[in-house]
């Protein structure tokens, strides 16, 4: 702990520094040894540590999973969201960055008086509204500000989106994000004054083989409250394991297999011609299998082992009744199985 000096030694000080027994330069070297002293940028304060500046990370990058696993269900392809930064920007200088025409998503931060901005580049939310109307948006489309009707297929994509935020924040403070309103000009959006200090989360979106650009941002004096809570320690023992986001990921990850087409196929038999009786076959002819009448026949789940059956008609169709699940014996013994005859 650093020494408290008395009002005497005070007055001793200032007198030999106006005297000049005590060089200025002798005390402030002093002080820059024991590291007391550190630039300062008032043009750019920094608001939060970075320590918080780390716990804000954690937090979003909680957030880009969960929102990650939903992107997956809804588009059917490969999702993934990873933080690629936090910064501390004036506001004026957010709104220069951002790119015109743009999505800004407004949200409210209920229990402030503060908006935050979640903004999408023109891309990604054109490739959003191509996945979810039946596209497959392997290409990317030139940035243009989207339509009435792909504003309402985005809003429940926005909504999902923020309630995944809350949920997230939930570690640190009950925080609940609100949609408000879309502009397309970022010259609309005035969340905070301009020389406001705003914290921007950048995140890096990869849908397929594609990779977009998704900002959060939201004004310090908004969080002024929660910053003071921000310490690395609690989230990380509210996130180490949460029961309630394993469950959610297990129902989404059986949500996406269950929709998954799978190729089932089954094999009545094999036969050997020659190609003169091939070329002279004509309709009503038989051609005589390997296999037995009253034999199981193998069912096969994308190209693998899966099923016995046998096959049947159904309502007059063509079908084949499952009869049992293949064991292990079945996979290493296939002599129980018709073998085609070879021929030399």
């Amino acid at each position: 702990m650093a020494d408290v000096l008395s009002q005497n030694e005070i007055d001793s000080l200032l007198t030999g520094l106006n005297v000049g027994a005590v060089e200025p330069e002798v005390v402030s070297g002093a002080i820059r040894s024991r590291g007391q002293v550190m630039n300062y940028d008032f043009r750019r304060p920094n608001r939060i540590s970075k320590n918080q500046v780390r716990t804000i990370q954690n937090v979003h990058e909680a957030f880009g999973e969960s929102f990650g696993y939903y992107l997956v269900s809804k588009l059917q392809t490969m999702a993934s969201i990873n933080v690629t930064s936090v910064d501390q920007l004036f506001y004026s200088e957010y709104i220069l960055s951002v790119s015109n025409p743009s999505c800004l998503y407004v949200f409210d931060i209920e229990g402030t008086d503060g908006n935050g901005i979640m903004e999408l580049s023109p891309q990604l939310a054109l490739s959003l509204v191509e996945r979810l109307l039946g596209g497959n948006a392997d290409q990317q489309r030139k940035p243009r500000t989207i339509t009435e009707i792909e504003k309402a297929v985005l809003r429940n994509i926005i909504e999902h989106a923020l309630s995944d935020l809350s949920n997230a924040w939930k570690s640190i403070h009950d925080l609940n994000f609100k949609y408000n309103r879309l502009e397309s000009e970022a010259d609309f959006v005035q969340v905070a004054p301009s020389s406001e200090i705003v914290v921007v989360v950048s995140f890096d979106v990869n849908i397929g083989m594609n990779s977009y650009l998704m900002n959060l941002c939201f004004p310090t004096f908004a969080l002024e409250d929660v910053i003071a809570r921000l310490n690395r320690q609690s989230v990380t023992s509210n996130t180490a394991f949460n029961p309630e986001r394993e469950r959610e990921n297990i129902r989404v990850m059986r949500q996406q297999l269950s929709s998954q087409f799978l190729n089932v196929a089954s094999e009545l038999g094999k036969a050997t011609i020659t190609v003169r009786d091939l070329l002279n076959l004509k309709q009503g002819d038989v051609i005589k299998l390997d296999t037995k009448v009253n034999q199981e026949i193998q069912v096969f789940i994308d190209n693998k082992r899966k099923l016995a059956g046998r096959p049947g008609t159904v309502d007059g169709k063509k079908g084949i009744r499952v009869t049992r699940m293949l064991i292990e014996d079945d996979m290493v013994e296939p002599d129980t199985w018709y073998k085609p005859k070879t021929t030399m």
